[in-house]
């Protein structure tokens, strides 16, 4: 059995490389506090990433050859060679490659085997290789991205390989996505208010202004945001958000109803000393008698200064 071979293993950060620049460019447009989150993620550039590989084949004579194949690539590191399975396994759990280059017949066991031993959640890219296609639909069931059959055509291995980068753009974006998200979701303005939130619709990440926000409304676990003809949901109690809000232009009318004051119409006395409250769009909110004078108060002030 081949030991494993380590080679230098020092590359880039994954977190620190940016690919999506325009999801950046739109946060820096469109938001006051883009330095805030620039400063949580330390190198932006557009960089394609170095792909880290161990090659898993018992005979010397292909694992030289997978070498050459990957070294006359740009941008490839192989950080292990490995004979049998039981290395392979432990070099993916050690070293965490970006790719495996995995041949269908170890000594120890096979490459379906190594494949359904490591954690899906720990699993690199993997790329099959064999010296037949018998082994090819249990490998892609298994999780495999490609297939290459012996002896190896060099296209046909450059486009394995291209697809490797695509695949590894395209989890670093989700990535970037849900760390900016994450970011954008903790950043506060200057003062303890928030001028703007940041909600999630249809997979987009939408920024609203509190000028926007007509009303909220508690629904279980989450508020629903109105402004205008959207209605919005966010994964937050309505006492949460409530804190988050400028008291001078939003005001707690009911248990579950905010309401932005400048976008009331009308009051309506009703019964023991509950008002409804009519919207500029028509629409009718409820106001109970304990939130009544908080509501007085703050239209009292707003009508000040008119």
């Amino acid at each position: 059995m081949s030991p494993v071979r380590n080679v230098h293993l020092e590359v880039p950060a994954c977190d620190e490389v940016v690919t999506n620049l325009l999801v950046l460019g739109c946060v820096h447009m469109h938001m006051g506090w883009f330095p805030q989150v620039a400063s949580d993620i330390p190198d932006v550039r557009m960089l394609m990433p170095e792909i880290r590989a161990v090659i898993a084949d018992d005979e010397a004579a292909a694992r030289t050859e997978l070498r050459l194949l990957l070294a006359a690539e740009t941008g490839i590191q192989v950080v292990a060679e490995c004979g049998a399975s039981v290395q392979a396994i432990t070099a993916v759990q050690t070293l965490k490659p970006d790719l495996l280059l995995l041949d269908t017949q170890l000594p120890d066991s096979n490459s379906l085997h190594v494949l359904t031993s490591i954690p899906v959640a720990e699993r690199p890219i993997v790329i099959v290789t064999s010296r037949h296609d018998r082994d090819a639909l249990r490998a892609f069931e298994a999780g495999a991205l490609d297939y290459l059959v012996k002896p190896l055509d060099r296209q046909r291995f450059r486009a394995a390989i291209q697809r490797t980068r695509e695949e590894l753009l395209i989890a670093h974006d989700r990535h970037l996505t849900r760390r900016l998200m994450s970011l954008l979701a903790g950043v506060k303005s200057e003062s303890r208010m928030d001028k703007r939130l940041v909600v999630k619709s249809g997979g987009k990440v939408i920024l609203l202004t509190m000028d926007e926000i007509d009303w909220i409304e508690a629904a279980a676990n989450y508020v629903r945001l109105q402004a205008g003809e959207q209605s919005y949901l966010m994964r937050e109690g309505i006492g949460r958000i409530a804190n988050r809000l400028d008291p001078s232009q939003f005001v707690r009318i009911h248990r579950s109803i905010i309401v932005n004051v400048g976008k009331i119409k009308e009051l309506h006395p009703c019964n023991r000393g509950e008002y409804m409250v009519i919207l500029q769009d028509g629409k009718e909110l409820s106001c109970s008698r304990s939130y009544r004078a908080r509501l007085q108060e703050l239209i009292t002030s707003w009508v000040s200064k008119v």
